[in-house]
């Protein structure tokens, strides 16, 4: 088969495809054929640092949606030819894959697989960012860094799902009329920690319940800025840059400062179930929409990174082995 495969950590030029064996699945586990894999921000720190505990050589990315293949022993809850997407399976850049069968959520027969993977792990990282890490109640306001993007788009949207009102931040005119698109009741459009004004008077002075920060070290000081007293302050951007050092008595307002974790908040195979189910009611009901940004023949995976990392993207970037 067919995989990406880094044989040194770097940068994108070192996604190579190659040959590898066709993997087997031991006891819990499903081989997959895949059809569809995501592109996530997170590869591109995997590309750099590697994953935890692995050295290379090592096949990139997390998520992705496609076929059972082959079930490993105990596996009863599956059969082959299922269509599942799966979250946080290392080696999804590839045409088959192993993985544990905990990690496989089956896909509704109305869902077509690019729609899968693209809504699994942005989807269900926005779920428990918008649920659980930090709660959207009706009426409530939010900031929404790099809502054009695909994780942000999903957040903007979960959030009017929710009642919430969402002021988003992009990079340029263009990039608002996709957030706008998806719900943004304002946009400010901005780079660094110039954003500050303009969302203080959007909220005449008084500033946002909730900023869901994936801009990195240059933002964290002008999101705490405008955060209302006992506002909250989700920050997921460390491989952007890891935000400044601060005491707690520096922490203004009283506002909460949240480093959301996917496995605390998905801990077990019923709540990934609990959270990919509520994603798809949406998308079925027209209230989640997943945009595909880009599609990339899996050969093209570098490409793919650096047209991420440009920042000049919008939506979901996929793979298509």
């Amino acid at each position: 088969m067919k995989a990406i495969v880094v044989e040194r950590l770097g940068g994108p030029e070192e996604l190579r495809i190659a040959e590898r064996p066709t993997p087997r699945p031991g006891p819990g586990e499903i081989r997959v054929h895949v059809r569809v894999a995501g592109v996530n921000f997170m590869d591109t720190g995997t590309r750099r640092f590697g994953p935890p505990d692995v050295r290379p050589p090592f096949v990139p990315g997390v998520e992705g949606a496609g076929r059972v293949a082959a079930l490993g022993e105990g596996v009863t809850d599956l059969a082959v030819g299922d269509r599942v997407a799966w979250v946080y399976a290392y080696g999804s850049y590839a045409e088959q894959l192993v993985l544990p069968a905990a990690t496989a959520v089956p896909i509704p027969d109305d869902l077509p697989d690019e729609v899968a993977a693209g809504v699994l792990m942005q989807g269900v990282t926005a779920h428990h960012f918008t649920t659980e890490a930090a709660p959207v109640t009706p009426g409530q306001v939010t900031l929404v860094h790099a809502a054009a993007g695909g994780l942000g788009q999903k957040l903007v949207q979960l959030i009017k799902a929710a009642g919430g009102q969402v002021i988003g931040l992009t990079s340029s005119g263009a990039k608002a009329e996709v957030a706008r698109s998806v719900g943004a009741d304002h946009v400010v459009v901005s780079t660094d920690d110039a954003f500050v004004p303009e969302v203080l008077a959007l909220t005449g002075g008084e500033g946002v319940h909730t900023v869901f920060d994936g801009g990195g070290a240059t933002t964290f000081r002008a999101s705490m800025e405008v955060l209302r007293r006992h506002g909250t302050l989700l920050y997921y951007g460390p491989l952007i840059g890891d935000p400044p050092v601060l005491a707690m008595r520096d922490l203004p307002r009283s506002i909460k400062v949240c480093y959301p974790v996917f496995h605390d908040h998905v801990p077990t195979r019923e709540a990934l179930l609990r959270h990919t189910g509520h994603l798809f009611d949406l998308v079925r009901a027209g209230r989640l929409r997943v945009d595909v940004g880009g599609r990339y023949p899996l050969a093209d995976a570098a490409r793919a990174h650096r047209d991420l990392e440009s920042r000049a993207t919008t939506g979901k970037l996929l793979l298509l082995p």
